[in-house]
């Protein structure tokens, strides 16, 4: 048996932007979309975040942005990396977006009840920011369109 030790992505952030170049051309061509650049900004944001996971998940966050992406390129938010944004409060497109307003207080509801209504809140502004498409909204909160559809009917938000 050999053992072969591939470090970590966050060990080797140098190889970041030919690995997600490759990733992204691959899924661009898989899907018959063309393949859109990736701004300095976008690659500025791969090379500081932390990648808990490994070369899969910098292909979920890749694949997620080219689902999402509306033009030529990806910006660093149309990443949507799981973490405060690195340019600002507002990604670089003006205004912060506003906070979702949670009705219960966490101290005196069941962990479930504040649970769903988190749950809830994060997917109605994900509708609201995505004109109410499901796919989009879907890719943007990281989870599968089935998912999407089971958790709107459990929530009875449909």
């Amino acid at each position: 048996m050999i053992e072969l030790r591939v470090p970590p992505l966050r060990e080797r952030r140098s190889d970041l932007p030919q690995l997600a170049a490759a990733i992204l051309s691959r899924l661009a061509h898989a899907q018959g979309q063309p393949l859109p650049a990736l701004a300095p900004s976008a690659i500025d944001a791969l090379t500081d975040y932390a990648f808990p996971g490994n070369v899969r998940e910098l292909e979920n966050i890749l694949e997620r942005a080219l689902a999402m992406v509306e033009g030529g390129h990806i910006g660093a938010d149309d990443l949507r990396l799981p973490h405060a944004r690195p340019f600002g409060a507002d990604g670089g497109k003006g205004a912060a977006p506003q906070e979702a307003v949670i009705d219960i207080d966490p101290a005196n509801a069941a962990l479930p009840t504040y649970i769903e209504q988190l749950e809830r809140s994060a997917i109605q502004k994900a509708l609201e920011e995505n004109r109410w498409n499901k796919t989009r909204t879907a890719a943007q909160l990281g989870i599968t369109f089935r998912a999407l559809r089971y958790k709107l009917k459990k929530l009875e938000m449909e």
